[in-house]
């Protein structure tokens, strides 16, 4: 089941880029779908809050948790 994370500090496709690798790097199979207007990231693939969080980090990105 996909899962929806606000990610802030994405400014550009260069941006999404980063963190879509980044968590394709922890579950390649992943997939990954990153919405720069809204912030959103969306993870179908990878049930894992803290590894999506900390690839989000260590890309220089904030983390902010699960989008309600």
């Amino acid at each position: 089941m996909a899962k929806v994370y606000k990610v802030g500090g994405m400014t550009c496709g260069g941006c999404a880029s980063s963190v879509e690798k980044a968590i394709k790097a922890v579950q390649a199979d992943a997939t990954v779908s990153v919405d720069l207007a809204t912030g959103n990231v969306t993870v179908d693939g990878l049930d894992d809050d803290i590894a999506v969080e900390k690839a989000v980090d260590d890309a220089g990105f904030d983390f902010n948790g699960v989008a309600a």
